[in-house]
């Protein structure tokens, strides 16, 4: 815990210390994206718009109970920081190799370029805020006190997608096989997280109804060991339905969380020593 405490705030200091160096590399990327784009910085909520239409299809289908919430907005809700971690993720693993040029020409922390992935995915996260608030006005639901824990289930998005990106950058450099692997692990891996369904139902079929027998308390606990179960439910929970964070989902993510990140960040900044020999 003590040094996952460390890494963070070690982190957090590189952030503000090369903070400049971030916004420039943010600014380029946002400009090299969307430069000659019709619709420009707009693609980037295109995805959860897309994947909302296309689970709410599915739903109509299947269905899937969501309590009173619309189902829409309860997708979306949910694709709002799964996106933004999958993306993040996806990005910050291929933004070492993708930067090759700078790291042979000069030194500074390569962390750096994970962390400007998944800072210009913020600036996308900003924009798909203000369509999930409009959701809000239309469907009339009015965000209460507890949506003050918003920054902080972000954050901690942030750590998961960190975890992800520092181990998976630093091995990208030497086999670029892991590229290509994470955007299908990740793919798999929202069937495996409350997006098309809320976490309650899960909840449901292995606490209340002990649909998987004597497993059924150990299967829900390997599940919510998924840091994105835990982050979906509460950012739905907050912002939506006026309720505070459920912990007991959070808490076995978290733990693992904090397992990973700094064995991550350590493997990485012991690997960063021979980038510029190997990309």
């Amino acid at each position: 815990m003590l040094e996952s405490q460390i890494i963070m705030i070690k982190i957090v200091k590189n952030c503000y210390n090369y903070r400049e160096l971030i916004a420039a590399l943010v600014w380029k990327n946002i400009v090299i994206r969307y430069k000659q784009s019709y619709l420009g910085i707009l693609w980037a909520v295109l995805k959860p718009i897309m994947l909302m239409l296309i689970f709410t299809l599915v739903r109509s289908f299947v269905g899937i109970d969501t309590g009173n919430i619309p189902y829409p907005i309860l997708t979306f809700a949910a694709l709002l920081p799964w996106v933004f971690f999958q993306e993040s993720a996806s990005e910050g693993v291929t933004s070492v190799t993708s930067n090759a040029s700078l790291i042979k020409k000069i030194y500074f922390p390569r962390e750096v370029f994970p962390i400007t992935a998944m800072v210009t995915k913020i600036v996308e996260l900003v924009i798909s805020f203000g369509i999930l608030g409009a959701m809000m006005i239309y469907y009339q639901m009015m965000p209460t006190v507890y949506a003050i824990w918003v920054p902080a289930v972000i954050f901690y998005t942030m750590m998961v997608a960190l975890g992800i990106s520092f181990f998976g950058a630093a091995i990208n450099v030497y086999y670029r096989d892991m590229s290509q692997a994470l955007p299908v692990v990740l793919s798999l891996l929202m069937y495996g997280s409350p997006v098309m369904y809320p976490l309650s139902l899960v909840h449901k079929k292995l606490i209340e109804e002990q649909a998987a027998g004597h497993w059924s308390n150990d299967l829900y606990t390997l599940y919510t060991l998924n840091p994105l179960a835990g982050i979906i439910d509460s950012f739905q929970r907050v912002m939506l339905k006026g309720l505070p964070p459920d912990f007991e989902a959070l808490y076995p993510g978290m733990v693992l969380t904090l397992v990973i990140l700094p064995i991550s960040y350590l493997y990485f900044k012991r690997a960063e020593n021979w980038f510029a020999d190997v990309i």
